[in-house]
């Protein structure tokens, strides 16, 4: 990324998501600080998006999103590392052992689908996301920043991109704004962890849980580099 061609508000959200990295690890990687720089992370792009609904009301404006509209929950969503971190420890605080072991299956049967997928495949392809339960997010205040600011002014625009994914005409009429700020968001706070030898990759829904359970196997919460998930691949 060539930071000379960013906005100043893109700017601004990468320096967010980069202050809040370098404050949390102070070159140190340890769990409980980056957890709750993720959650202030999330917390900051939901204020946001409050702010945007409020807006959007005002020039009457419609965000059909809402928890329990399902449409997006069906495309491959990706997220990184500090997510995924994040997003584990909340299944195991509060999902029981056997919603957890339900949550890998799911994951590890649509990793064995979509992982042999070409990118346009991949790109096109509808499985419904591993959290899934009942229509809606079993772990929806821990989900990713893309499912965060995937922000619809059209439910039905979803749906069709749902049901004809191969129509190139199809698209959800979404937000640009939210976008691009959780993207710089991301990308500063990607920035922020490198001095800890940690790399924020980038995985799929499915392969970002399996990596973050860890088969199962303790961690060290002092030294999260070496933790598969932010390992160099």
């Amino acid at each position: 990324m060539d930071k000379h061609e960013l906005s100043e508000t893109d700017k601004a959200f990468f320096q967010d998501g980069l202050r809040l990295a370098e404050a949390a690890t102070n070159n140190q990687p340890a769990a409980s600080k980056l957890w709750q720089a993720t959650r202030q992370e999330q917390d900051a792009i939901e204020g946001l998006i409050e702010a945007l609904g409020t807006e959007a009301a005002r020039q009457n404006i419609t965000i059909d999103c809402r928890k329990g509209c399902s449409w997006c929950c069906h495309q491959p969503i990706f997220g990184v590392s500090h997510e995924f971190h994040y997003l584990w420890k909340f299944i195991e605080l509060n999902m029981s052992e056997n919603e957890q072991q339900d949550v890998l299956q799911r994951a590890f049967d649509n990793y064995q689908k979509r992982g042999r997928l070409s990118q346009d495949e991949l790109n096109k392809s509808k499985l419904p996301c591993p959290l899934l339960k009942d229509g809606a997010c079993s772990a929806y205040p821990a989900r990713p920043m893309a499912c965060r600011i995937y922000l619809s002014m059209s439910e039905e625009s979803c749906k069709r991109f749902h049901d004809s994914p191969e129509d190139e005409n199809n698209y959800p009429a979404l937000l640009e704004f939210p976008l691009r700020a959780g993207q710089m968001m991301n990308e500063g706070f990607t920035e922020g962890l490198k001095p800890t030898g940690m790399v924020n990759n980038e995985y799929l829904m499915e392969e970002g849980l399996l990596i973050a359970h860890n088969n199962g196997d303790p961690i060290d919460e002092n030294n999260l580099s070496n933790h598969s998930l932010f390992k160099k691949h």
